[in-house]
């Protein structure tokens, strides 16, 4: 799209390079995947940006889809991350935010499922900031476990949380970090990335850690003025160093929801074209294939290449 070509090649270049003895690491230059459940199509991937693939470095984003769950309790999670610019590890950083979250929210899936079929909006904001300020707190922790400076092994993370039950339309996003929250409704494209905003308020219970006090203000613990020192097995949570992000909205039939992280929302937002044919390619009767949603996200943007993650929810 756009009035030139852009300067890199359109297919992967250069491989990156890889340790013998850490194969592990290595990270595929595109992941997709898919899944129906209930009255929602979803369709995923994450895919190298040109950039990336022309110097031969590895993908910074990181995708995880996961099912907790069964039958109409199941609850579907999304969960993207990108590591920082210009570092080493980011790779890692991104893939490790993911697998924290994925953690915190799959032993917390029970609660998340009733809150989200009930409409618990208030709960559900604050145990969800609960949760991505541990994963976060994990990830610096393991920062300083490495030897490596937290501010470079650091990641944005962005996730999606749908119900299997074909009659809850309630979609949670939250997250931190920059990216995209976009709504195809009726053909036209509806930005609805919610404004940041620190969260305070009460944790909620069964969420993270428990209350200091009870509602009528005894303390649950006795303070001598000790100080704790840190556990060496679980260090304590900061805060994130950038604002939470939370909204939920009731889909309506036909709609697409469209997260994803900055490599595909700042094209979405500065080239028109772009999003006037992602618009005609996904108001279709029927979701696009793997296949088609792959080749539909890797359209190319003069001026635009880092990696693409991507989170697309069809609505029968």
């Amino acid at each position: 799209m756009g009035t030139r070509p852009p300067t890199y090649d359109a297919e992967p270049t250069a491989l990156p390079a890889a340790d013998p003895d850490d194969l592990d690491d290595l990270v595929a230059d595109t992941v997709l995947d898919g899944a129906r459940y209930g009255a929602c199509t979803l369709r995923a991937v994450s895919l190298r940006g040109d950039s990336a693939r022309y110097r031969g470095e590895p993908r910074r984003d990181s995708l995880l889809t996961a099912r907790f769950g069964t039958g109409e309790h199941a609850l579907l999670l999304v969960a993207m991350a990108t590591g920082a610019r210009a570092t080493p590890g980011a790779h890692r950083a991104a893939a490790e935010a993911c697998h924290w979250i994925g953690r915190a929210v799959g032993r917390s899936h029970a609660r998340l499922v009733e809150d989200i079929r009930d409409g618990r909006r208030g709960d559900l904001k604050s145990g969800l900031h609960r949760l991505t300020d541990r994963s976060l707190g994990k990830l610096r922790a393991s920062a300083s476990e490495q030897g490596v400076d937290p501010e470079e092994y650091a990641a944005s993370l962005r996730c999606l949380l749908l119900s299997a039950d074909p009659g809850c339309r309630t979609r949670v996003f939250f997250g931190v970090g920059p990216g995209g929250l976009f709504r195809l409704r009726e053909g036209e494209w509806q930005d609805i990335e919610p404004q940041v905003a620190d969260i305070k308020g009460d944790p909620v219970v069964g969420f993270g850690s428990p209350p200091s006090e009870t509602p009528e203000g005894d303390r649950l613990t006795m303070d001598l003025g000790i100080p704790t020192p840190p556990s060496p097995y679980e260090p304590a949570p900061e805060p994130p160093r950038e604002p939470f992000r939370f909204r939920t909205s009731v889909a309506r039939p036909g709609d697409t929801l469209l997260m994803c992280s900055g490599g595909l929302a700042e094209p979405l937002r500065g080239e028109p074209e772009l999003g006037e044919y992602l618009a005609e390619r996904w108001s279709r009767p029927e979701p696009p294939g793997l296949a088609a949603f792959l080749a539909d996200s890797q359209v190319r943007v003069k001026g635009y290449a880092d990696d693409r993650t991507a989170a697309a929810v069809w609505e029968a």
